[in-house]
């Protein structure tokens, strides 16, 4: 586990500690050698960026009010569609221009009551939360022997065991990419082989006793049955009694409902380009979220933070060469309607799209930007990531884009970015009750704004755009 920090819970007065001056800015170096020669006339604005960035709390301020005020922001629910009328209202105050709300239909799931207990041995409550776009149970739910599985090698191979059984994945966490896949393809299998009800191990590290949520798909013409998650302690439990063999019964009951879709709409506001207003760079994350908690690292931080280098550019009476667009896509978590509705929309100025950029793993320390696109201009950005030494930031590494930008970027060949922050500290609180805003560092949110703020004023300010 990583080492915990202090997590901040009120304003902190020492964000100018955090300050680069503008000597150190000038002087850094990498590998080396100077700043590259064409970022010269680009360093007093860069320089600017950053110090209005990190010498504020003004992200965290703003992710405060609307974690606090809106909670959180399941795609279908009121608090997601205020949150976006409240976000439109904000960008204008801003000063940010053309800002609207794109409409797009979007799933509407609800979670209703839901309980899990161990009923054999002794009678135990369990913790659980109900996976996004589960079916319920029966009213009175699903009692029924647990069968515990490492694999889904071993459900296969004890495929004569299963029917009738509630599954357990008690499967460890080793990364998001490969433990994902029992949360989203554990009731396809498990029902293939007869479950009627599936339970997977929280996919992250130990936290307190913290279930994480998400989604879960099903398959036409495989039997859809109801599926939860764990926290970790509690799955251990269940996986111990199961290696003593003690017969384990669980009831389950989820009263989740999958409803008729629901107008949904992402939050577009605009810095207009002052010479090729018609090219665009775009920036953003997912405005919605899980509805455990108030979604601020998943991904309220990473609208915040790249909505904030607009604020910024708007703040400084920087007027860049091309247009940069905030996007806050909405239904990232369970159906990526915001993001394939923006690619429809935009399909046809897809080629005009310069660059790219989604925030979507919050902004813990170390935190690293990556990229994909061609090689050119790779070395480009390379040059741009070099300046934010002074912040901490390595060099630019591979890993750009995002579920919501990768739509419209496939279908321009559209360079993209990524700032990613420590996914130890992240998936710890991914998708739990525990994603709130004391878990996020004023400090580190500003210093994400301020590397977002630059590459992006970067993109849409240099002489040429990135080459593809």
């Amino acid at each position: 586990m990583p080492t915990r920090r202090r997590f901040l819970t009120t304003v902190p007065a020492v964000l100018a500690a955090a300050q680069v001056s503008r000597s150190d800015l000038q002087a850094q170096t990498s590998a080396g050698s100077a700043v590259a020669a064409w970022l010269t006339p680009y360093q007093r604005d860069v320089q600017r960026l950053v110090d209005a960035s990190v010498g504020s709390t003004a992200a965290w301020d703003r992710l405060a009010e609307l974690c606090d005020t809106f909670g959180g922001r399941l795609t279908g629910t009121r608090n997601l569609q205020l949150a976006c009328e409240w976000a439109a209202e904000t960008m204008r105050g801003d000063g940010l221009e053309n800002v609207r709300l794109e409409k797009t239909m979007a799933p509407h799931w609800v979670r209703g009551e839901e309980s899990l207990a161990i009923e054999t041995p002794v009678r135990s409550p369990l913790v659980m939360l109900g996976l996004g776009g589960s079916v319920g149970t029966p009213a009175g739910g699903i009692t029924a022997p647990l069968i515990v599985v490492r694999s889904f090698d071993e459900l296969n191979k004890r495929a004569s065991d299963v029917p009738g059984r509630v599954v357990l994945y008690d499967v460890p966490f080793t990364s998001y990419g490969q433990t994902v896949a029992y949360r989203a393809n554990g009731a396809i299998n498990a029902a293939r082989h007869g479950a009627v009800a599936v339970l997977v191990r929280s996919v992250g590290p130990i936290g307190l006793r913290t279930p994480h949520t998400g989604a879960v798909s099903y398959l036409q013409g495989t039997p859809q049955i109801p599926a939860a998650a764990l926290p970790v302690e509690d799955s251990q439990r269940l996986a111990r009694l199961a290696a003593r063999g003690v017969p384990v019964t669980v009831t389950l009951r989820m009263a989740a409902a999958t409803l008729p879709d629901v107008e949904s709409a992402n939050v577009i506001g605009e810095v207009t380009g002052r010479e090729r207003a018609d090219e665009i760079v775009v920036v953003g994350g997912h405005f919605d979220s899980w509805d455990a908690a108030v979604g601020a690292s998943d991904d309220g931080v990473g609208c915040i933070v790249t909505w904030e280098a607009a604020r910024l550019m708007k703040k400084l009476g920087l007027h860049p060469r091309r247009t940069v667009r905030v996007v806050l896509f909405t239904n990232e978590e369970n159906g990526l309607r915001g993001a394939t509705a923006y690619r429809d929309g935009y399909v046809a100025s897809a080629s005009k799209h310069v660059m790219a950029l989604e925030s979507d793993i919050g902004v813990f320390e170390p935190m690293r930007l990556g990229f994909s696109g061609n090689e050119r201009a790779r070395q480009m950005m390379a040059d741009v990531v070099d300046l934010l030494q002074p912040l901490g930031f390595p060099p630019l590494g591979p890993g750009g884009g995002g579920a919501d930008i990768g739509p419209i970027a496939q279908a321009g060949q559209v360079p993209t970015m990524a700032l990613a922050g420590d996914a130890a500290r992240y998936f710890q609180i991914h998708h739990t009750p525990a994603d709130t805003v004391e878990r996020i560092d004023p400090k580190e949110m500003a210093k994400a704004a301020a590397a977002i703020a630059v590459v992006t004023w970067m993109a849409a300010e240099m002489e040429t755009p990135l080459p593809r």
